[in-house]
C-alpha cells in the first residue's frame, strides 16, 4: 500500500523504441500513416501500403488469414484511434505528414483541400499553446464563438470536392432523377447508400451495394480513397453504380 501512495512509483517513462513494433507498419516499416485495420484479425497498416498489397493478395500481411476471397478491400477500415495514438507518441510526425500533403498539392498547382487546411490550423494552435504563445482562454472562447456559426453553415463546402455520377445497375431499382452530384471527398460510401435509399424510399440503406469498376465498395471507404485507388487516371466524374444486395444480375 505504501508503494501505491508514492507518486514516483506510479510514473514510469517508456522509450519509444520499446513500443515501435506496435505503431509501425509491417509493410513499409515506417510509422503508421492513415492507419487502416483489417476487420478479420485487427492488424493495422498504412492505408496506402495495405491497398497496394491487396491488389495482388487477399490475406493479412501479418498473420496470413484470408480477409476475403474476392473483395478484401471491403473488409478494411480507417483506424482513427490508432492514428491519434501514433501522432501523440511520435514527435513531429503529424506536422511532417501534413506538410508533405500541402507541398504535394502546391507542387501540382492545386488548391490545398479544406481538411488539410483545418489540420494545419489545429497544428499551429497546438504548437502555440505548447510554446506559451496561446491567447487567453477568454479571448479564445470568444473567437471560437464568433467562428462557430460560419463553420456550422459551411456544410463541408471548404473540403476537397468530388463529382459523381450515380447510375442504377439493376432492373429492380429505378434510376435517380438527379444522378449527378458533387460532395465532400471525406464523405463515405455509407453516406451515398443513405442518400440513395432516401431518394428511392427504400426501407433500409443496407439493401444496397455500390460498385466502382464492377467491384463492390466497402461502406467505410471515403470518396477520396475511391478516387485515388480506382479512378486515378480517369476523367471526372467518378462513375458509381448501385444495385440491390446479392443481385448478381
Amino acid at each position: 500500500m505504501a508503494v501505491l501512495g508514492n507518486p514516483d512509483m506510479l510514473t514510469r517513462k517508456i522509450k519509444l523504441c520499446h513500443i515501435n513494433a506496435h505503431i509501425t507498419c509491417r509493410l513499409c516499416e515506417g510509422y503508421l500513416i492513415d492507419a487502416t485495420t483489417v476487420t478479420e484479425c485487427l492488424h493495422t497498416f498504412c492505408r496506402s501500403c495495405l491497398v497496394k498489397y491487396l491488389e495482388d493478395n487477399n490475406t493479412c500481411p501479418t498473420c496470413r488469414i484470408v480477409i476475403h476471397q474476392s473483395h478484401p478491400l471491403q473488409y478494411i477500415g480507417h483506424d482513427r484511434t490508432m492514428q491519434d495514438i501514433v501522432y501523440k507518441l511520435v514527435p513531429g510526425l503529424q506536422e511532417a505528414e501534413i506538410k508533405k500533403q500541402r507541398d504535394f498539392y502546391q507542387k501540382l498547382g492545386m488548391e490545398v483541400p479544406g481538411d488539410i487546411k483545418g489540420e494545419l490550423c489545429n497544428m499551429k494552435t497546438h504548437l502555440d499553446q505548447r510554446n506559451g504563445d496561446a491567447k487567453s482562454e477568454e479571448t479564445a472562447n470568444k473567437e471560437a464563438g464568433e467562428e462557430k456559426p460560419e463553420e456550422d453553415n459551411d456544410y463541408h463546402r471548404s473540403d476537397e470536392q468530388v463529382s459523381i455520377c450515380l447510375e442504377c445497375n439493376s432492373s429492380k431499382l429505378r434510376g435517380l432523377k438527379r444522378k449527378w452530384i458533387r460532395c465532400s471527398a471525406q464523405a463515405t460510401v455509407l453516406h451515398l447508400k443513405k442518400f440513395i435509399a432516401k431518394k428511392l424510399n427504400l426501407t433500409s440503406f443496407n439493401e444496397l451495394d455500390i460498385l466502382c469498376n464492377e467491384e463492390i465498395l466497402g461502406k467505410d471507404h471515403t470518396l477520396k480513397f475511391v478516387v485515388v485507388t480506382r479512378w486515378r487516371f480517369k476523367k471526372s466524374p467518378l462513375l458509381l453504380h448501385y444495385r440491390p444486395k446479392m443481385d448478381l444480375l
